[in-house]
Parts: C-alpha cells; structure tokens; sequence
C-alpha cells in the first residue's frame, strides 16, 4: 500500500447530542459542510474530541455510518475513525465496519486500563487490528496524557516497520518535539506524522510537519490557514502574532472547565453540539455568558469558521 502524507488541517469533530444526551446524527450532514467550506481536509471521528470513550459500541458505529453517508461522494475528504483501546476485539470490529462503510483509515490508540509493558507489546496491539483491515491505512494515535502510555514513537515506527504494509503513520499529541522530528525523518520520512497539539502549531511546522488534526479546527480554521501562510512566506513575526491568538482561544478552555468549552465555541459560530456526557464538566448558562464576553475580547469573531451561504435559486 502506497502511504499517503495528508496535509493541512483535518478536525478532531465533536459528537453531536441531543439534550437528553442522546446522539444528534442529524447535524452531521452540516458539520461536514461547515468543515469543507472551512477548507478542513477530513475528520477524525470518535476520538478524544469525540468523546468516543463515552459512546458505545452501536453509537460509535452510527456516528461513522452518519459521517460516511454526508462524504460519501467526496474521495478529497478523509474521515479516519478511532476504534478505541481497551478491547481489541471491538477495536477489529469496528475497523472492519469503517472498512465496510468506506471510510479513509482507521486509527488506534493504547490500552489504557491493562497497558502494554514495552512498545513491542503495543506494536502487536496495533498489528492485530490493522492486519483485519489490510485495505485501509491504519494510524497509530499518541496522546499519552490521557492514556498514561508515553513509549517513544520512534521506538513504534521502528517495531512496525516492514511488519504492517497498511501502517501509515502517527497521529501524534504530544510535545516531545525530539522524538516527533526523529519519527519525521525515519526512513526518508516514510510514515505519515500528523501533529496533535493546536497550541504548538508553528514549531511542529518548523521541523516539518505538514498535516495536523485538531479540536479547535473545528471552530477556527481561518485562523490556522492564515498561521500556516504565514509560516510558508516566511512572515515568521505574523504566524507568532497568529499562535498567540491560538494560544489565548485555546486557554479559555482551561479556564471554563477543559474540553467541554470546545462545544460552547461551536454554539458561537451557530452549530449547537449540545453537551458533554458524564463525567466531563459542562458549563452552566452565567459561565456561558462570562465565556462569551472572554471570547468577543479575544475578538474569536475575526477568524472563527465560518458556516457555508445557502446557495439562493
């Protein structure tokens, strides 16, 4: 299989809910929309964003067929599912039903209850999922501050490579930017590395990253596209003015109650995800309004995502 390096910006998507914390599949169609007017490239469904942790294995499996039926007809738009960590038979599951459904890849990330005890332990977690789906890519996810697994991925590549032809890469949310430069060189850059943390944007992309997945894409693509132009004319005074600005949106996330303040930026730009499921902390509507005013100070309105015109007949 021949490994594809994607590029630019590809969102890390939230679950829509309905109030009742059921899934709201009927939004779907006009987040992909919103993403592809935003010039977003794909999306990485059910992942941490995705809050597929809390989904069970039919909803994870109705929120990839719900994303499947919108892309369909879209072969530039590239939606990689994560298939989970903890059970590596409903991992091969649902590889196979994104497999099935015609979806790009799929992605998987460490066990995280029973961890691997060496990197060889999770290069065999990962073959035995990829080798069920050898028609499409598989990527390895990093993000050990929510697993607890931090095995250099240097270390991953080397156990993997030619053992798993559908390997295609990392996607990588980390800040060992040693370890991600040496991934990115490894054997004349053959696996694709894709850069997980919004915030460190720039000094991925001066090692040489050209592919990110992000949860603030989602709302603020704009703003990411100019830090990267920016980046490649060499305004290098600019794309640090445009990190700051990532850097100050991105903290307001800390500051009302962590990754649930992603859907209240998405109620900003007019697509109301609903809210997080247990136990993620959600903001009650006083927070929501102090969040609002934060987020007009940061003037979020100059380079938020914008939603797609209606086309008028």
């Amino acid at each position: 299989m021949k490994i594809e390096h994607l590029q630019g910006l590809i969102a890390a998507p939230f679950t829509p809910m309905q109030t009742d914390g059921s899934l709201n599949l009927a939004i779907i169609p006009a987040y992909y929309e919103l993403l592809k007017g935003n010039c977003v490239n794909g999306a990485f469904i059910n992942g941490s964003t995705g809050e597929g942790v809390s989904l069970t294995l039919h909803e994870k499996k109705q929120v990839a067929e719900a994303w499947a039926g919108c892309t369909k007809n879209d072969t530039d738009f590239k939606v990689m599912p994560l298939v989970g960590g903890t059970c590596i038979a409903d991992c091969i599951d649902l590889a196979k039903h994104a497999r099935d459904i015609g979806l790009y890849a799929v992605a998987f990330t460490s066990p995280f209850y029973f961890k691997p005890a060496s990197v060889e332990m999770l290069a065999d977690c990962c073959i035995a999922i990829a080798e069920a789906v050898p028609e499409i890519p598989f990527y390895y996810y990093h993000i050990p501050v929510l697993t607890g697994v931090d095995f250099p991925m240097i270390g991953l590549l080397q156990a993997l490579d030619g053992k798993l032809k559908n390997f295609a890469g990392v996607k990588y949310t980390h800040e060992d930017f040693m370890d991600f430069q040496s991934c990115l060189n490894f054997a004349d850059g053959k696996y694709d590395m894709l850069w997980g943390r919004d915030e460190n944007m720039l000094s991925a992309l001066a090692i040489g990253a050209k592919g990110a997945v992000g949860s603030t894409f989602n709302y603020a693509a704009p703003l990411y596209y100019d830090l990267i132009d920016a980046y490649n004319n060499n305004d290098l005074e600019l794309a640090r003015s445009l990190q700051q600005k990532s850097i100050d949106m991105i903290r307001l996330l800390g500051k009302y109650g962590g990754i649930s303040v992603g859907k209240a930026y998405m109620k900003l730009i007019g697509l109301n995800c609903g809210e997080f499921r247990l136990p993620v902390k959600n903001m009650g509507t006083a927070e929501f309004e102090l969040f609002r005013n934060d987020a007009q100070s940061l003037q979020f309105n100059t380079f938020q995502s914008r939603k797609p015109q209606p086309v008028r007949h």
